[in-house]
């Protein structure tokens, strides 16, 4: 008997469990990163995430919910390689001028995944005629594309510069 093809609700789901284990990884490295960073911005921008990252959790549970399945994670290397990236930082460039600069730039490492994830999701979940799915995960998006500016915005007024300067 052949294998049925896999539909897109199937892909919506290992989507769906991909973004979850994602979510729950950089719950637990943003402590870290807050605690590493030498700009007190930073850290806030760090810790006011992780409050938000508690918050899209509980959204993607809720999705688990709407389509009738136990929340639950699946192993995601690309967000492991991503946060990889961010330990090595954080140890290469401990005490260095350039350290806040490459947290920052593995943060947004980070958003950029996250934002490429929940914008295919939510698209998925409208073609799929998941309405609430839907919202929820374009309430995550929004927050990401937020984080996202406010990052690029403290990078190119503050961060970088402290980076080049106390080079100098």
């Amino acid at each position: 008997m052949a294998k049925e093809p896999k539909q897109l609700d199937e892909l919506f789901h290992d989507t769906l469990k991909d973004i979850y284990y994602a979510e729950k990884k950089i719950f637990a490295a943003l402590p870290k990163m807050a605690k590493a960073a030498q700009n007190e911005d930073l850290t806030a921008a760090f810790e006011k995430h992780h409050g938000e990252t508690e918050k899209q959790i509980a959204r993607l549970e809720q999705v688990f919910e709407l389509i009738e399945e136990k929340p639950q994670g699946k192993k995601c290397a690309a967000i492991e390689g991503i946060l990889e990236e961010g330990q090595e930082i954080m140890k290469e460039y401990k005490g260095s001028p350039a350290l806040d600069a490459g947290l920052l730039a593995a943060a947004q490492a980070v958003e950029h995944y996250e934002i490429s994830r929940y914008g295919t999701l939510r698209t998925w979940a409208q073609e799929l005629g998941l309405g609430e799915a839907q919202k929820l995960l374009q309430e995550t998006l929004d927050e990401e594309e937020a984080t996202d500016q406010s990052l690029t915005e403290l990078a190119e007024e503050v961060v970088n510069q402290e980076a080049q300067s106390e080079a100098a």
